[in-house]
């Protein structure tokens, strides 16, 4: 008989990110949607409207500012971010960036992408990483904030799902990462993944456009210390693997 691994007893920490598949972009595409992005995340939040590359030279290391996006500095930093080793370049890895909003650990938030990587070795992705607990995570973890988040990221990487979550849910929705996919308190699937079937309440169902469906498990903050909320995830997963947009890898 299995069972469900238990909620950690440290500090916990919350993400939303999308994920694409192989994918042959430039440096320049892909700045151009990061900068598309950092827009997006500048309206959601005032937590999200300023960000930063640590940038290292002889004198030190300083703050690159990030806000308001230039498509060219964000196209040379992508460059930089090319995999690399013994003086090769692996373009068909893709490129990777890694930036942060420059605040202190309550008002943290961080974005790492990786983009372009056309070989199939590791799924493109955005991740962005948000605070938990506080004043700032009590204001951004909400539904309304969370779904421009990952309708920002939608808008610019056109990724085949995304989903907004704790650390503690994902452990326990799929702990040995067997699927294609997590249930999250948010999840997007894209129109390619299949149809999102009729699901039971609380949950709510919107449209993305036209390019896929938002899926909202409670319009509360969702906890893994809730059993109903787990046993409703539960069942959401069960459903969504029925309709074929979770399979196993």
């Amino acid at each position: 008989m299995t069972t469900e691994p238990e909620p950690r007893d440290y500090p916990d920490s919350f993400f939303v990110s999308a994920y694409w598949g192989a994918r042959k972009e430039s440096p320049e595409a892909c700045a151009s949607r990061a900068a598309v992005l950092l827009e997006a995340l500048a309206d959601c939040d005032p937590l999200l409207d300023h960000w930063y590359k640590s940038i290292r030279s002889r004198k030190g290391t300083k703050k690159l500012s990030l806000m308001p996006p230039d498509v060219s500095v964000l196209t040379d930093l992508f460059r930089q971010g090319t995999n690399r080793e013994g003086g090769r370049i692996f373009e068909e890895l893709g490129f990777m960036l890694w930036i942060n909003n420059g605040g202190a650990p309550s008002d943290y938030a961080s974005l790492r992408l990786r983009c372009g990587d056309y070989a199939g070795t590791s799924p493109n992705s955005c991740f962005l990483s948000l605070p938990f607990d506080g004043p700032t995570a009590e204001r951004v973890l909400t539904p309304s904030v969370l779904e421009s988040v990952m309708r920002g990221m939608v808008a610019a990487w056109e990724p085949d799902w995304t989903v907004a979550m704790s650390d503690a849910h994902q452990e326990m929705d799929d702990p040995d990462n067997k699927t294609n996919a997590w249930v999250g308190w948010l999840t997007y699937f894209s129109k390619q993944r299949g149809t999102v079937p009729p699901l039971p309440a609380p949950v709510r169902i919107e449209p993305v456009e036209d390019k896929g469906t938002l899926i909202v498990l409670t319009p509360e903050r969702f906890t893994v210390a809730n059993p109903e909320h787990m046993a409703l995830a539960r069942r959401v997963r069960e459903l969504l693997t029925r309709a074929g947009l979770i399979k196993a890898r």
